[in-house]
């Protein structure tokens, strides 16, 4: 009985799937299956991944002869997968040696829907712990009391799918909104904390998310990055209406984050970005939106002032915004 499938989706990644891979390795149990997606890849990563079933069980690879994007490589993963949790790692960060069987045992210790934990993030040589927003460590709690406050940085400002493990009897909770090919990750998050019975956070950091990495989308400005509006219609589609204020801040830490990378974007695409900001921040209640932007950094507050003309001021406006994005890879 295999206990522990690790998805691992990858495009175009020959120079990093080596590391991924070998760190797997350094993880590998009887027990654990690998599952690597390559999603469409014109390098060598497909054949890479090939090269290493000899030394990794457990090993399949799934090659997409085109590339369907992150998220149905994701859903495609755990298609595949057979075992009793699952847990991802994207082709071009790593893990360290045992944190596979650590999570396993926090899992297992814990009995709940699914764990999450801390990250490494790497950029060259530098090495920086970030936390799961979340004090109450190893202790059982009920995902939706994890939703709010709105003003502070909570559980769904932290929606990397590769920090935590989740039974897999979550089945459709797990799977990522296909028709999106970035912030896939930001609907996902939501649905599993309104929809899960039981999840905690523990204290580990095994995971090593390598950041500013040539062609991933945060270094990119195409129509993927549109998305992100797809990705925000879902999370506000039948939303209660208590977690109204908390998505509306979700939204717009969001798009001033864009705003601020707007000089990768094509005459054309900023065009784009411009309508569909404003058009979607109408919809929301007004003073949702002027009190997310109150809180925010002097810089971002007068950026989406200028994108939402006839914004009213709000009533303070801080050094530095509480919230901020979640800075994912589809954000950054």
């Amino acid at each position: 009985m295999i206990t522990l499938s690790v998805v691992v989706p990858v495009r175009d990644g020959e120079r990093f799937i080596g590391d991924a891979l070998t760190s797997l390795l350094r993880n590998a149990r009887r027990d654990f299956e690998f599952i690597v997606v390559d999603d469409g890849s014109v390098d060598a990563t497909g054949d890479l991944a090939e090269d290493f079933r000899a030394e990794l069980p457990g090993l399949a690879v799934i090659r997409n002869p085109a590339p369907v994007g992150l998220a149905d490589a994701r859903n495609a993963g755990l298609s595949a997968a057979s075992g009793r949790y699952v847990t991802f790692l994207d082709g071009d960060d790593w893990l360290a040696p045992g944190h596979l069987e650590r999570l396993v045992e926090a899992a297992d210790g814990l009995g709940c829907d699914f764990v999450r934990t801390d990250h490494v993030q790497a950029e060259g040589r530098k090495r920086v712990v970030h936390r799961a927003p979340m004090a109450w460590r190893g202790t059982v709690l009920d995902p939706r009391e994890a939703i709010l406050p709105a003003d502070v940085r909570t559980m769904v400002d932290y929606p990397y799918a590769w920090a935590g493990i989740y039974r897999r009897s979550l089945r459709d909770l797990l799977h990522f909104p296909g028709s999106l090919h970035t912030a896939e990750d930001r609907p996902w998050i939501w649905r599993l904390h309104r929809e899960a019975a039981t999840f905690a956070v523990v204290s580990l950091a095994g995971v090593f998310y390598r950041r500013q990495v040539a062609g991933s989308l945060t270094q990119v400005g195409d129509e993927r990055q549109l998305h992100f509006f797809d990705a925000f219609q879902l999370v506000f589609k039948d939303l209660e209406e208590e977690y109204l204020p908390k998505a509306a801040r979700n939204f717009c830490a969001l798009l001033a984050h864009h705003l601020e990378l707007a000089d990768r974007f094509t005459p054309r695409l900023r065009a784009r970005f411009e309508e569909r900001g404003p058009e979607m921040a109408r919809a929301l209640p007004a003073d949702l939106v002027a009190g997310a932007v109150a809180d925010m950094s002097a810089e971002r507050a007068g950026a989406l002032r200028a994108l939402l003309p006839g914004l009213p001021a709000g009533p303070h406006v801080r050094h530095r915004s509480h919230q901020g994005p979640g800075r994912d890879r589809e954000d950054t």
